[in-house]
């Protein structure tokens, strides 16, 4: 959805997972095994000190704009925008959670309800969001238009 929407406003896109990954030359999930959660948000906060600032269309983490000091520097630099959705949501778009040191290894209604906990834990800082769009029953390109159309773009 970032790129789609990074095409309609002529802007790069960046993803900072897969920033870090290319910087760290690993994936996110070895590094939570070798290093541990604060060193990879380490990282995810030095993802956004670099890109923070420039004309770009960004896709955060799901933890990284709960991270001390990440909502005022984007805020400061760019508009947010919090893509909101229910757990049930969730879940179903998350598919495999391989990739999700966070979700690694729970399973079934524990993993329902472990989005739920992440959910509340970051609401504080998601809520801060500029634009929020709700996006349960969106399509990428429709979540990519009522962005626009808040913006006041048009695709």
């Amino acid at each position: 959805m970032g790129a789609l929407l990074a095409a309609h406003l002529g802007r790069p896109f960046v993803d900072t997972d897969a920033m870090v990954e290319r910087i760290a030359g690993t994936s996110i999930v070895d590094l939570f095994t070798r290093e541990g959660e604060a060193a990879f948000r380490k990282r995810e906060r030095e993802a956004i000190e670099n890109i923070a600032g420039g004309a770009l269309v960004v896709a955060l983490g799901g933890g990284a704009i709960a991270q001390p000091g990440a909502c005022a520097r984007l805020a400061g630099s760019g508009t947010i925008v919090y893509l909101r959705a229910t757990p049930e949501t969730l879940l179903g778009r998350i598919g495999d959670t391989a990739d999700r040191p966070l979700l690694h290894g729970v399973s079934g209604k524990d993993r329902l309800r472990r989005i739920a906990e992440l959910l509340s834990e970051r609401s504080f800082c998601y809520e801060q969001a500029a634009i929020v769009v709700d996006t349960d029953a969106l399509e990428p390109h429709e979540v990519a238009e009522a962005i626009l159309g808040r913006l006041g773009g048009s695709p």
